[in-house]
């Protein structure tokens, strides 16, 4: 599956919290319950415990309220208080027991808009004071970074008196179908001699699976010692070593593992490739050797290639399971329904990293295999829709402030897209640094490096 749209993964420090005054607080990882509404269109529904976390280790009176949809953030730098709420149909916040296409009707962007407003102005904090903090009595700060900074910009965009300001950081807001803008920030920084060789090996297998003889086919199948019975899936496969880049930040080591995969292809005999690479012939050599001794046996196991990567047996449990906490699946509803983001090769005529073979009928068909009584024919996301309603790349806002990086693979589909050349205002500032995926919202790497550190210091001054 393509990698969600998110910030990356934080533990939360344990043990006791003390605040500003010297009290001692609850842990970072103490769970607090709101009761949120199943359906905001209908109350008489009922509601859900929706999980959240909160922090007023550095909250003074009068400071804002920070509430992050979710991942990391630092509210010490304005003397705020933290919360970060779950996104209903992830973790445990579920309005109902399954993620069955029926439980699923309530899983829109609209509810989740509705969610953070109702919390907002409804919540009351477990701080003293916290039933006196609303958002007509204390200025609410809203962020989030990829899906949730998109989330975070179509809120002020829906609920525009609810919200003081708001940080979106690689905020996904333009939905967009056939998304094979995903790898072209991947090609243009990884290193380029890996790109050069990358781009060979793909063209020949594109090349050789749509022209060449079942013996010239079946010779790259074991090369690479995998035996899948649809070219789309092979070829599609190796989309997961391109796939890796998303897990890069600007202090990620050698030792990563996309990096890996590129010295597996430019390092020979202890000496690297030029900048045009080694060329097919090593490639492809180096690349099939990684991928069956190394790569396939990481990412699947024991599993044979059919059941780890395939794509089309619809009994597989990969689609079938309903049961919660299945954030792949909660997130592939968000896909299909209203935002798209298929991640294939490039257009004909344009350089490409990954194979053309996939297109999006192919994700199309498997949103069928997963919610097969929402979609009994491929049907193409409705983008246009979710464009139309929260205004995607030509949000116009007071006090929202944009944090993109541009080694970020998501970077085409917010307002710092190539081509788009919107402008930073006052009002609703754009900075754009050298970082990658949400590098901003990371406090090692927006405190310390050099790529995030503007982005953090202009919108910390908004």
């Amino acid at each position: 599956m393509p990698p969600i749209p998110t910030p990356p993964a934080v533990v939360a420090p344990s043990g006791l919290v003390t605040g500003s005054d010297g009290t001692t607080l609850a842990s970072y990882d103490t769970t607090y319950y709101f009761d949120q509404l199943i359906d905001h269109n209908n109350p008489s529904l009922g509601t859900f415990s929706q999980r959240y976390w909160f922090s007023y280790e550095y909250y003074e009176p009068g400071g804002p309220i920070v509430l992050f949809t979710p991942g990391e953030v630092a509210a010490d730098a304005e003397n705020g208080a933290a919360v970060l709420l779950e996104h209903r149909f992830y973790g445990y916040s579920n309005p109902y027991g399954n993620l069955s296409v029926a439980s699923l009707q309530v899983h829109t962007i609209q509810q989740a808009i509705d969610d953070l407003a109702y919390f907002a102005k409804t919540v009351s904090l477990p701080m003293p004071g916290g039933s006196s903090v609303k958002p007509t009595q204390a200025p609410w700060i809203l962020t989030g970074g990829s899906y949730s900074g998109a989330l975070t910009s179509f809120t002020v965009v829906n609920q525009p008196d609810v919200f003081y300001a708001a940080w979106a950081s690689s905020a996904v807001v333009e939905s967009i179908v056939d998304y094979w803008g995903y790898f072209d920030p991947i090609r243009v920084f990884m290193p380029q001699n890996c790109s050069n060789d990358v781009q060979a090996v793909i063209n020949y297998i594109d090349t050789t699976f749509t022209f060449g003889t079942p013996a010239e086919i079946n010779s790259i199948k074991t090369m690479f010692n995998m035996n899948l019975s649809h070219l789309d899936d092979f070829a599609g496969a190796l989309r997961n070593n391109l796939w890796d880049w998303q897990s890069l930040q600007p202090d990620s080591g050698p030792d990563q593992q996309f990096f890996q995969f590129c010295d597996a292809l430019e390092v020979k005999n202890g000496v690297s490739a030029p900048a045009q690479g080694w060329g097919l012939q090593h490639a492809l050599q180096a690349w099939s050797s990684y991928w069956a001794t190394t790569y396939y046996p990481g990412i699947c196991g024991t599993l044979d290639a059919e059941d780890c990567l395939g794509s089309y047996d619809p009994t597989q449990s990969y689609y079938s399971d309903i049961s919660i906490d299945n954030a792949g699946r909660s997130w592939e509803w968000i896909v299909c329904n209203y935002m798209g983001f298929l991640q294939d090769g490039a257009p004909l005529g344009y350089p490409t990293i990954v194979t053309r073979l996939v297109q999006p009928l192919y994700d199309e068909r498997q949103c069928g295999y997963f919610f097969p009584e929402q979609f009994p024919v491929p049907t193409a996301p409705n983008v246009a829709a979710t464009n139309l309603a929260y205004h995607g790349w030509f949000v116009n806002v007071d006090r929202l402030f944009f944090a993109n990086g541009q080694r970020d693979p998501w970077r085409e589909a917010t307002v710092s897209a190539n081509g788009t050349n919107f402008k930073s205002t006052p009002w609703q500032p754009i900075a754009e640094g050298d970082g990658f995926h949400t590098s901003d919202l990371i406090i090692r790497t927006a405190r310390s490096t050099r790529p995030s550190r503007p982005c953090r210091r202009r919108g910390l001054r908004l």
